[in-house]
């Protein structure tokens, strides 16, 4: 997938395109569902296909006060959207400039201008260009101008519910760690990427090392608790019981950390790596023991359940 970080960078000649915008945060089913219309749309026209998406979400310049995390960050989005098996990304810094551009000018300039766009794919209550006076009905009416079709895909609703897919859920599940509802919308497992960094060791000193990640992480991190998951480094899935907090036994660590204990490896030496750490299921919350041996005794009993819920013999 080429990666395009400003309108410069596209080739005069790129193109025809068909496209799809939005923030794509997290890139969950509901996104997948718009970028398998997309290839469709563009296999049976010849066309490229090209996701326009933002640098930030729009909310940080537009209401910063109200503006959620990021399922995702930037880079981790272009991973996925690539993993979509798509021509180009057009990665727009989103900053007043860019807002105060209306929707007309957004057509003109970028769709049609640096993209040469045939056929535009947008959700029912898609919104776009200076206070949001875009809509799909307009886009149909610049359409008609500058020669493109307008194709509005349906909201995914997952089985047995009437919620839409939507990165404000996946927000929610991943508040309350329930990462396995959460991977059900966002298509794959929850996870996050980060580095491996010097800890505490107190997690040694107890019997149950565990491999710290670096405080900057590619993706939201689940709530607070005890998850069964996986560490993988290098292509190596490693079974592991995965801790997500500020260790309130010892009260002494004074940022939210992961840490993944692998089951039954006591040496390995994953300092520096980056690893991705893999959220299966969530075992417990995040409580204070009253002394070592309680929390000796519920790691122990966290290490059982892991096992169990990644189906490993005990």
């Amino acid at each position: 997938m080429i990666v395009f970080r400003n309108l410069e960078e596209v080739p005069a000649d790129f193109g025809p395109s068909v496209v799809a915008i939005g923030k794509f945060d997290g890139v969950h089913i509901g996104h997948q569902a718009v970028i398998r219309r997309m290839k469709e749309d563009a296999a049976a026209s010849g066309a490229r296909t090209v996701a326009v998406t933002f640098d930030r979400n729009p909310l940080a310049v537009l209401r910063p006060d109200i503006c959620p995390d990021n399922v995702v960050d930037i880079e981790r989005k272009l991973e996925l959207l690539s993993d979509q098996d798509i021509d180009a990304t057009l990665l727009l810094t989103f900053d007043k400039a860019l807002s105060s551009r209306t929707a007309e000018e957004f057509v003109d300039e970028i769709l049609v201008g640096a993209l040469h766009v045939k056929t535009m794919l947008v959700g029912r209550d898609f919104r776009f260009g200076k206070g949001g006076a875009g809509s799909p009905d307009l886009l149909r009416e610049l359409g008609a101008v500058h020669g493109f079709t307008v194709d509005v895909v349906e909201d995914v609703y997952p089985e047995g519910t009437d919620r839409r897919v939507s990165s404000t859920w996946v927000r929610e599940l991943l508040d309350d760690g329930a990462v396995s509802e959460a991977a059900r919308l966002l298509g794959r497992p929850v996870s996050v990427t980060g580095e491996v960094v010097h800890g505490l060791k107190r997690g040694r000193e107890l019997g149950f090392p565990t491999a710290n990640l670096s405080e900057t992480v590619d993706a939201l991190i689940p709530a607070d608790g005890i998850y069964a998951g996986w560490l993988i480094d290098d292509g190596m899935r490693h079974p592991s019981a995965i801790s997500v907090g500020t260790n309130p036994t010892f009260d002494d660590v004074p940022r939210r950390q992961v840490e993944a204990h692998v089951l039954g490896e006591t040496d390995l030496d994953l300092y520096g790596h980056v690893v991705t750490v893999e959220f299966t299921q969530r075992l417990r919350g995040m409580v204070a023991f009253d002394g070592i041996d309680a929390l000796v005794a519920q790691i122990d009993a966290d290490v059982t359940a892991a096992r169990s819920v990644l189906g490993l013999r005990s």
